[in-house]
């Protein structure tokens, strides 16, 4: 398999000439160039920074989250342990993108105190290039906040002290005494508030490195990593061990077995390749689940050093709302993606009829994955799950020459126009493949794109130029009134 690996000069994926000419239409269409080379540089890197967000229960993690991502969606609740679900989010400060992982509290459990706050700590900082970690100024420094600051230290990761709960002035002497955790400065802050949180962001952006470094992919002839993904029990460890040809993992009825990836190298088509047995992910995990939660965080950290994500979904039950979650979560970490229907020789023509009913309804979102029927237990069309994930690798790491790309869009533009809105009929001016590993279009236009227009855009470069198995990342720019030439 071709492995496409362009010279990564300061214009991203863009060769200088090619650069040159890009910039002039820019500046021909009235984009300020600094702008312009802003634009190009956040669509283009790979994948981003991960902050972590950690700290015991109830000093207000959720809170912060949802003021660093700008909207309500960690859930919030004013009780501690409320946190257990969907724990990414994307985040923007400063011009600055990068990933905010939200975690749970923690919680005094059967575990003991120490093992818990270890479990949940480590693996939360696994994933992550900066933590901040929240104390409760107006409770102070407790036993737990000093257990995870040595945790901290020894994770060796950049930490930025925050010191929620600071709602004036005379609540930033509390602040000035967590300087005892030797962790630094503290930044008071009130996470309700917003008090202080810019000065924390400052913060968290120094501490953040500027283009993390590729922990996939970087083809130098290693083994592309694979992620097996799925709900408890569909046969994701069953599968690993078909295509291992030997009992490499621990296989039971009772869901939730698997606790930590497995890392395994199996040879298949002649390729070796490294795939990583996941845990379940569950919808909902209760306190006394602990590991299953962290089960899930390793799941994503797992699917963060993939390239791609085999998602299982168990073809003899009706497709879930986990399902349709675990494939987000395998899009929206960008990552290329090959739907394995498992338990396929166990369903008649009836369950094959409504199976295809359900996948038109709730899959309709990634219809461009390579879909492979399977059955893990007998091996079923093994043969066949090679050829979809190097598809989807393909389309995964395909870009389109600028002067190609704008091409199609001219035909876009002339055949298609943006519907008129308000009097205005905005119009697509040009656009450029930013990256690749997902692919990132910038497209540049004169007005405000409808996301119904985005969404026909990216249908129809994929009717032109593939892209099957990968998601595509399309931004916008519009272009400001007062900077157009006249």
């Amino acid at each position: 398999m071709d492995d496409q690996n362009h010279d990564g000069d300061e214009h991203g994926e863009l060769g200088d000439a090619e650069y040159a000419e890009f910039m002039e239409l820019a500046a021909q269409e009235g984009f300020d160039p600094e702008q312009v080379e802003s634009d190009l540089a956040a669509a283009g890197h790979g994948p981003l920074p991960v902050l972590a967000v950690v700290g015991r229960p109830n000093v207000g993690k959720s809170t912060l989250v949802n003021r660093i991502i700008g909207r309500r969606e960690a859930v919030v609740e004013d009780k501690p342990g409320v946190t257990r679900d969907r724990v990414t989010y994307e985040a923007e400060w400063a011009g600055r993108r990068f990933k905010v992982v939200d975690t749970g509290g923690w919680e005094q459990d059967v575990l003991g105190i120490d093992a818990s706050v270890a479990a949940q700590a480590e693996f939360a900082i696994e994933a992550a290039d900066a933590v901040v970690f929240v104390v409760d100024s107006t409770v102070g420094a407790t036993d737990t906040d000093e257990a995870v600051v040595k945790l901290l230290r020894r994770a060796g990761k950049p930490v930025v002290l925050c010191a929620n709960k600071v709602d004036g002035p005379s609540g930033e002497a509390d602040a000035a005494a967590l300087w005892s955790l030797g962790l630094g400065e503290p930044f008071p802050v009130s996470s309700l508030h917003g008090r202080g949180t810019g000065d924390l962001l400052d913060a968290v952006l120094e501490a953040l490195p500027e283009a993390p470094a590729q922990t996939f992919g970087a083809g130098l002839g290693g083994p592309r990593r694979i992620a097996l993904i799925g709900r408890p029990n569909v046969g994701k460890s069953s599968l690993l061990n078909k295509v291992a040809r030997e009992e490499r993992v621990v296989v039971n009825e009772q869901a939730g077995t698997t606790r930590d990836p497995v890392d395994e190298l199996i040879e298949l088509g002649g390729v070796t390749w490294k795939f990583v047995d996941t845990a379940g992910i569950r919808r909902r995990v209760h306190l006394q689940e602990g590991a299953d939660y962290y089960a899930s965080l390793r799941t994503a950290a797992a699917l963060e050093k993939a390239e791609v994500a085999v998602v299982l979904i168990d073809a003899s039950e009706t497709i879930s709302v986990q399902d349709t979650r675990i494939i987000s979560m395998a899009v929206e970490a960008g990552r290329a993606v090959v739907i394995a229907y498992n338990k396929w020789d166990t369903i008649d023509e009836e369950r094959r009829y409504y199976l295809e009913r359900e996948i038109e309804r709730d899959l309709v979102q990634v219809r461009w994955a390579p879909r492979v029927n399977v059955s893990a237990l007998t091996g079923r069309h093994m043969e066949k799950l090679v050829p979809a994930i190097e598809t989807a690798l393909a389309g995964w790491e395909t870009r389109v020459p600028t002067g190609r790309l704008n091409a199609f869009l001219g035909e876009i533009v002339a055949s298609h126009p943006h519907p008129i809105r308000g009097g205005k009929q905005p119009r697509i001016l040009f656009g450029t493949q930013a990256g690749t590993r997902p692919p990132r279009f910038v497209l540049f236009a004169s007005g405000f794109l409808e996301a119904s227009y985005r969404r026909f855009i990216e249908r129809r470069l994929r009717e032109e130029f593939g892209f099957e198995g990968t998601p595509i990342h399309i931004s916008v720019r519009v272009r400001e009134k007062r900077g157009r030439k006249k």
